[in-house]
């Protein structure tokens, strides 16, 4: 299936109004069956794009299409598609709420704030369950 990402564009703003243009226009077609990788320096945007396609997170601008079908506004649930990074990158002594929240709070995003979008997102994906566990209490 074709993946079209259409003048996709995310801009963060802190608590300080402060706004951080994640990814800006970006307009790609990926046809069916084609192998793709994102490189780039640190902070350009290539996990925002993809937290977008999955779902994570709801673009400031712009369109994402599988297919011919507008899965913008679906939640990941809906999307039937996964996203699993090489390097789990988890902190083994954290549980997977301090994990999730971990980039969050580097961002300075108040605690509060960062709770609750770290039970969003876990229920999102189905591990709401699992946030008090540690990475190596959970299986795969």
């Amino acid at each position: 299936m074709e993946l079209r990402l259409q003048n996709l564009t995310k801009i963060f703003i802190d608590k300080t109004k402060t706004e951080t243009r994640a990814v800006d226009n970006l307009d790609v077609v990926i046809e069916s069956g084609t192998l793709v990788g994102l490189l780039g320096p640190s902070g350009c945007g290539k996990s925002t794009t993809l937290f977008l396609i999955a779902g994570l997170h709801e673009p400031t601008s712009g369109r994402i299409f599988f297919g011919e079908d507008d899965v913008t506004r679906l939640t990941p649930d809906k999307r039937g598609i996964g996203l699993v990074f090489q390097n789990y990158a988890l902190y083994p002594h954290m549980t997977v709420r301090q994990n999730i929240m971990f980039p969050l709070e580097n961002q300075n995003i108040a605690r509060d704030e960062a709770l609750e979008i770290t039970q969003e997102i876990a229920n999102l994906v189905g591990i709401g369950n699992l946030l008090e566990r540690k990475p190596a209490q959970l299986s795969g």
